[in-house]
């Protein structure tokens, strides 16, 4: 097992998408089929609208499958997983598929509810060879864990004939573990996860990542105190805002697969912190509180807040097939935005110089009418209005998730009082939740308050996230001038995340809180996103936390090199953001010249001088990439 000096391990997941071999479906009047693939799921072999409409002729997904079969291909590779678009606020409760019964598209604010107590288990059933496992997915699907799980739970085709089974042998079937780190499934036999490599008797849920081995147990859970009572000066002060509530929010149904979005992603921070005694410590906690209807109701519609109450009248229920709730989801949602409301008027108020949201669940895909990948309520845009009635005018959200904040910038996309910038995964729309494109900047005189990088592929590390800060984020943070800055805090870019699959260290995390550290005069709230990787998300978590506490990241930002990909897209969204901030033109024109000149000069690399001098870098280029960004040979 390796790992870095952050106790983050080295292994990776491979980005190869993993098909779902069976799918229960619905047909419309139209002939038209109805996946019941789980939200994040993306397959590269469906068109745009497709993907967009998750809609796909009966007739030719058979036709694609017989073709397949004539093939020999792999069983794992018959059936394609579609995407499903949200739809509405609906919920159907218990059972994996969801409810279509209103339609391919219903309204926005739709809040049919399908509600049953009962607890049927979900069994996989067709489950593809077993060579298969060696395939990874690529869009950072929950969906493609629970094919992976399928894949690596089945060992090899029974056909029908039984005349040879004794039940006697049944001992010899090999038995799995889920891995407390990652959730994956893996061989009895096996000592570490064959996917993170994280020991099978780890004590990471209580003593973090400095955790060897040894059984697990449910941490001490530490109680709130008044932040009142003997703390230091307001200007030293750094809350973390956490309460043992929001861990009774889980996934009731049994599944193939654990849900990523678990209680102990939470416990596993916590454990961290306190091992490192950090908090109980150096930080202090904010009392809990329960958000208002009234509060919500400036974020999300009434059909929405009461779609979300109406959960804790059942013991299952989903919004959509991988957005689960229970009978206490709905106190967990409250409790998580209750949180960040009053994190973020605590520091407007002077009484704290930033604060740290440890909640679940997440909020930044959760739009006005929906709940939707993993989250219920926007705790990011609850926070950003409190901290507006508490007297800020200009609010700026970084949103470096590794998913789209699709749910912020819906909310915010018509309000120039408040800039979103997120950084994440795109690939075209074939991503999770597929918007964010470049040429997202907001409407209805809001144009410019939305700006969105979307990277071009996986595997992004330090480097083009800390490229894009510099070019992008900070020149126009600078120039908006906010008076509080919030981080949507999702560690699902970091090295090892099993939906992410990008490459994002605790180092890197520090450094591009401390580049944001530097605005709205250090009021800084950082609020808890995604993340699923318990060690990567404990790490980071508190790499960001000492970046709070007056800690420096110690990151040379002198000799930062991008990526061949990650420079396009950065040029890509400096041309089109800086017809709304002009601060970005000497730069891109910079930037912009050196691509050119080195793509030509030096045949197909561009050779990159950094700060230091005397040091050249290269990154690979050629002719295709200055066609695709208007270049023509010869016009520099």
């Amino acid at each position: 097992m390796v790992m870095d000096s952050d106790g983050v391990h080295l292994r990776r997941l491979n980005s190869d998408c993993v098909a779902k071999n069976s799918l229960p479906e619905e047909t419309n009047q139209d002939g038209y089929m109805r996946s019941a693939a789980c939200l994040h799921g993306r397959c590269e072999n469906a068109t745009h609208e497709e993907i967009r409409c998750g809609l796909i002729n009966v007739e030719d997904f058979h036709q694609k499958q017989q073709s397949i079969e004539r093939s020999g291909s792999d069983t794992a590779e018959k059936i394609h997983e579609y995407a499903l678009p949200s739809i509405g606020s609906g919920i159907r409760g218990n059972g994996c598929t969801p409810d279509f019964s209103d339609g391919i598209c219903n309204e926005l604010g739709g809040t049919s509810v399908s509600v049953n107590c009962d607890l049927p288990s979900f069994e996989g059933s067709n489950a593809p060879s077993a060579h298969s496992h060696l395939k990874r997915h690529k869009d950072g699907s929950f969906q493609d864990l629970i094919n992976l799980y399928n894949e690596q739970d089945y060992l090899e085709d029974d056909d029908d004939n039984d005349s040879d089974w004794d039940p006697f042998s049944a001992s010899l079937v090999n038995k799995k573990w889920f891995c407390i780190n990652c959730t994956m499934a893996n061989f009895d036999d096996v000592l570490h996860c064959d996917v993170c490599g994280e020991q099978r008797d780890t004590n990471i849920l209580t003593d973090g990542i400095f955790s060897t081995q040894g059984a697990t147990e449910v941490p001490i859970i530490l109680k709130p105190v008044d932040v009142l009572e003997e703390r230091p000066a307001s200007e030293d002060i750094t809350l973390v805002g956490f309460d043992e509530g929001m861990l009774l929010h889980l996934e009731v149904e049994k599944k193939p697969h654990p849900h990523p979005e678990r209680p102990d992603r939470l416990r596993a921070i916590v454990a961290n912190l306190k091992t490192a005694g950090i908090f109980p410590g150096k930080c202090f906690p904010l009392p809990a509180r329960e958000i208002t209807r009234e509060e919500l109701g400036m974020v999300h519609t009434s059909e929405h807040v009461e779609a979300v109450e109406s959960t804790s009248f059942s013991l299952s229920s989903y919004f959509t097939p991988d957005t689960f709730a229970n009978e206490h989801s709905a106190r967990a949602a409250r409790l998580a935005a209750g949180l960040c409301s009053d994190l973020a008027s605590t520091i407007m108020s002077g009484k704290a110089k930033n604060g740290f949201a440890l909640v679940r669940p997440p909020g930044h895909h959760a739009g006005v009418h929906l709940a939707m990948g993993f989250c219920l309520h926007n705790n990011a845009a609850v926070a950003a209005l409190a901290a507006q009635a508490a007297g800020a005018n200009r609010v700026l959200i970084v949103d470096w998730d590794v998913h789209h904040g699709n749910g912020t910038q819906e909310i915010f996309e018509a309000n120039p009082s408040v800039l979103y910038i997120s950084l994440h995964r795109h690939e075209g729309g074939r991503f999770y939740p597929g918007t964010g494109a470049a040429d997202e900047v907001g409407s209805l005189g809001a144009e410019g308050y939305s700006v969105n990088v979307p990277w071009k592929c996986g595997g992004v590390g330090d480097n083009d996230y800390i490229f894009a800060f510099q070019h992008i984020v900070l020149p126009i943070a600078k120039q908006f001038s906010p008076d509080l800055t919030i981080i949507s805090a999702g560690f699902d870019a970091a090295r090892g995340d099993p939906l992410g699959c990008c490459d994002v260290t605790p180092a890197g995390f520090a450094q591009m809180a401390h580049m944001l550290n530097g605005l709205s005069e250090r009021r800084l709230l950082v609020v808890l996103e995604g993340g699923y990787n318990l060690r990567s998300i404990s790490s980071s978590s508190m790499a960001v936390i000492k970046v709070l506490l007056g800690e420096h990241p110690g990151c040379e930002m002198d000799s930062v090199v991008p990526s061949k990909a990650g420079l396009k897209t950065i040029l890509e969204v400096m041309e089109i953001q800086l017809k709304f901030w002009p601060t970005l033109e000497a730069s891109y024109m910079r930037l912009r010249s050196q691509w050119e000149v080195s793509c030509l000069q030096n045949k197909g690399h561009f050779l990159w001088y950094s700060r230091k001098a005397g040091e050249e870098k290269t990154v690979h280029c050629g002719r295709a990439d200055m066609v695709e960004m208007g270049t023509q040979e010869g016009h520099v």
